[in-house]
């Protein structure tokens, strides 16, 4: 089995290979969807794969189980692909370069995309195995939920028959999810005319951030580099007059940026000042984020031009907008301590040839608040001659209390654990709330192994919390009839010790 044939559980690592090998980017599904269809026609498994490239395997259940309620299992296909400066990677046409030492593995170079290949793999290995314990299955495989939760929510939910539903895509072992933000994605244009102009051209780059997880990390007080890159503008723009002839940042609406570009284009006259105002702005930057971003660089070279650019008025909008807008947190909840409620992303920034665009991740536990956000940003658009278009847009999961899954997954974790698990919601989208949206009286919950890095290079999958993990799944499988005795009835005695744990531990969760 390659690298990873002595990891254990072999099974899942085997298949963790594998998908590994088959590029599956956000938008770049449709190979490891055949795959996963080709894999249940080789077992004689029911399947069921749409045009969005979501795929359902349906397994029967095992001898002594016909009567247990049908579970769901759930993850998604599509990771968020990164890699490192002058790493000669293709996510298009390439696998992944593993790399395995001691308890944990990782991608050299690059993301690993555990977040959710690990899922994948773990139900394969589950519908694979003739010997296991288990009801009736609803494996589902969904696509693009990186980009917005696209592929669960182009699922036809008629073709699942469970009311049970076990989500692998959280990031935290010993946190069990039960409530996610909703959230959209915004794109914000404005649109800039752009003439030939000459002069001295200075290169800027913010580099070396930390990055993260625009939801789980988005209260860390990481550095954006998209936001400095604005506020780097508008120090020049409100000093002396620049044309801007290029601009980019960021790759992905969901993470927090690490690095952006611009090209700034001044009067020979004004080069000395720029330069001036750029190195005490640095040093500014440097000082504000010496804990969160220890690496955090700018660099600005200089050379004469004749180039096209922006135009000095639309300049100076671009410079003024990207200042003002806002980012990072908006609001904390009023009920669980720690959590935060609302807040959006700056991921993206692009100028081309007749607009600059912004690509925002919004996310909040109330709806109206998500609603809240996007128009603050139409609003800013709209003063400057702008647009502001939503896609993407996904519901909140809200708490259940009465949930015999929740009861079932908690008690069988503090066996195995021997401590009660946290069980949590979270500032981050899960499909959960996709499906409990559209599956009337569906009980969700997630969990997973440990995934530290998420979305960035330094990705890392801890192979000690697979197998703990691995055992506690075959464990919910295994007592699985025990949730139709439950009937999803409350039982305050047993339930409360849980529920305080949400309120005063969601903060810790993905």
């Amino acid at each position: 089995m390659g690298g990873l044939s002595s990891v254990h559980p072999q099974s899942v690592f085997r298949f963790f290979e594998d998908l590994c090998q088959i590029p599956h980017g956000s938008g770049n599904t449709k190979a490891i969807s055949d795959y996963c269809v080709a894999f249940a026609k080789a077992r004689n498994l029911q399947w069921y794969q749409d045009s969005a490239h979501n795929v359902i395997v349906y397994k029967p259940a095992s001898s002594g189980y016909e009567a247990a309620p049908t579970l769901i299992l759930q993850g998604h296909l599509d990771m968020v692909c990164a890699k490192e400066p002058g790493v000669a990677l293709d996510f298009e046409k390439d696998g992944l370069r593993l790399q395995w030492e001691g308890d944990w593995i990782r991608a050299q170079g690059t993301s690993l995309g555990a977040d959710d290949g690990i899922a994948v793999a773990m139900m394969l290995a589950i519908l694979d195995d003739k010997k296991l314990a288990h009801p009736a299955l609803e494996a589902v495989f969904t696509t693009d939920e990186e980009t917005g939760m696209d592929g669960a929510r182009a699922l036809d939910l008629s073709k699942l028959h469970g009311r049970y539903l076990i989500n692998l895509d959280s990031e935290e072992e010993g946190i069990l999810t039960v409530s996610c933000a909703g959230g959209a994605r915004v794109d914000c244009h404005l649109p800039v005319r752009q003439q030939k102009v000459e002069g001295v051209r200075l290169d800027l780059t913010v580099s070396g951030l930390t990055g993260g997880h625009s939801g789980v990390q988005i209260d860390k007080g990481l550095a954006n580099a998209n936001v400095l890159m604005g506020r780097l503008l508008y120090g020049l723009a409100r000093n002396l007059p620049i044309r801007i002839a290029g601009l980019e940042g960021g790759e992905k609406d969901n993470a927090i940026c690490r690095e952006a570009q611009a090209a700034v284009i001044v009067a020979q006259e004004d080069k000395d000042r720029a330069m001036t105002l750029i190195s005490t702005m640095t040093d500014q930057f440097r000082r504000e984020h010496a804990t969160t971003d220890p690496d955090l660089k700018v660099q600005a070279t200089a050379g004469w031009v004749v180039a096209q650019a922006v135009c000095p008025q639309d300049a100076k909008a671009i410079a003024a907008l990207l200042h003002m807008l806002p980012n990072g947190i908006q609001s904390m909840s009023r009920e669980i301590d720690g959590l935060v409620q609302t807040s959006l992303n700056m991921g993206l920034i692009r100028l081309e040839e007749e607009e600059m665009r912004v690509s925002y991740s919004v996310r909040s536990s109330l709806t109206s608040e998500k609603e809240m956000v996007i128009w603050k940003l139409e609003a800013a658009l709209g003063q400057m001659g702008g647009t502001v278009t939503v896609s993407g847009d996904y519901p909140a999961w809200e708490y259940r209390k009465d949930s015999s899954l929740l009861q079932l997954v908690s008690r069988l974790f503090a066996e195995q654990y021997g401590r009660e698990p946290v069980v949590a919601a979270i500032h981050a989208g899960l499909e959960c709330g996709v499906f409990a949206g559209g599956l009337e009286n569906l009980q969700c919950i997630s969990l997973g192994p440990e995934i530290r890095d998420v979305h960035t290079t330094r990705e890392t999958l801890v192979v000690s919390s697979v197998v703990r993990t691995w055992q506690l799944v075959l464990g919910i499988l295994e007592k699985s009839r025990e949730l139709e005795e439950n009937g999803g009835k409350e039982k305050p005695d047993s339930f409360g010790g849980t529920r305080g744990a949400c309120e005063e531990s969601a903060h810790t969760s993905r």
